[in-house]
């Protein structure tokens, strides 16, 4: 049974392949799934499926490779790519894909954040694409001098990175709303990490280095979050922060179809953000 669900999981994944390069649209998506074993609990790979994903960045995933039931993968003809933080329970991204890539890349030769399983990168045919976690601050000043060092090193790193890799995806939970319209009370929210006037300012720095924010060229609108708390009803009553991103490089502008946030997807604090990208380089 199970060699017949492996042949079943290839074939799949062979006219997938065979479609994406007739149909020139793949669709990529960003998800920080607060435990990547809850999240499954919780029909992740259903909505995965459900939704065509072709190329799934995970951040959070708070388990070893030998805690990850991977069949849910294999059995949906997926390729997987883990990066796991030292510590147990902690961090952690991932790449899962109906393309193979040609390498993949884990961690940014920086230790600091490379024990902590921040950052990893697969290179497919004309393109590349990063799952990446930025740090909070919010646990105190050490976290948040930190996530500052952080963000100095990691602009620098994709930037350097966007010379040999031109068609650059970055996706991730940036752990930083933008703009006001990023967050359901930037009044009360102007001292807190993740708004702080330094965070938002370095948005603007690696906006304007060459990325392209993906959701908000497609969408000006309000009250379009990715995270909430658990306390107070925040989902519910929609009191939310826009933390997640996909940001592409500058030269694929033209080749944005569609991007979206899904808060339909219920399977973390977190929900997915979408992009449809032609791949007509």
């Amino acid at each position: 049974m199970l060699v017949i669900c492996s042949i079943v999981a290839v074939y799949e994944a062979l006219l997938h392949l065979i479609l994406y390069i007739m149909n020139d649209i793949i669709k990529i998506a960003t998800y920080n799934v607060n435990g990547i074993r809850a999240s499954l609990n919780k029909g992740l790979m259903d909505w995965v499926v459900e939704n065509d994903i072709d190329i799934l960045c995970i951040q959070e995933i708070k388990a070893n490779i030998d805690q990850i039931p991977l069949f849910y993968f294999e059995e949906a003809g997926y390729h997987t790519y883990w990066y796991s933080a030292q510590r147990k329970g902690y961090s952690g991204v991932a790449i899962i894909s109906k393309i193979e890539p040609k390498h993949v890349e884990y961690g940014m030769g920086i230790e600091d954040y490379d024990n902590e399983g921040r950052f990893i990168r697969a290179d497919f045919e004309g393109f590349s694409v990063v799952s990446a976690y930025h740090p909070s601050g919010s646990s105190g000043d050490l976290r948040q001098e930190f996530k500052m060092r952080w963000l100095d090193d990691f602009y620098d790193y994709v930037n350097e990175l966007k010379k040999d890799y031109p068609n650059l995806i970055l996706c991730g939970d940036y752990n930083i709303c933008h703009k006001e319209i990023d967050i359901h009370d930037p009044v009360r929210n102007a001292t807190v990490s993740g708004f702080l006037p330094e965070e938002r300012e370095w948005m603007t720095k690696f906006f304007e280095s060459g990325f392209i924010d993906t959701f908000r060229h497609i969408n000006p609108e309000p009250d379009n979050y990715t995270w909430w708390s658990y306390r107070a009803r925040a989902r519910s009553r929609n009191l939310g922060w826009r933390i997640d991103y996909i940001a592409i490089a500058e030269k694929l502008i033209d080749n944005i179809s569609n991007a979206e946030i899904r808060a339909d997807a219920v399977h973390s604090d977190h929900c997915p953000v979408v992009l449809d990208l032609k791949t007509k380089f």
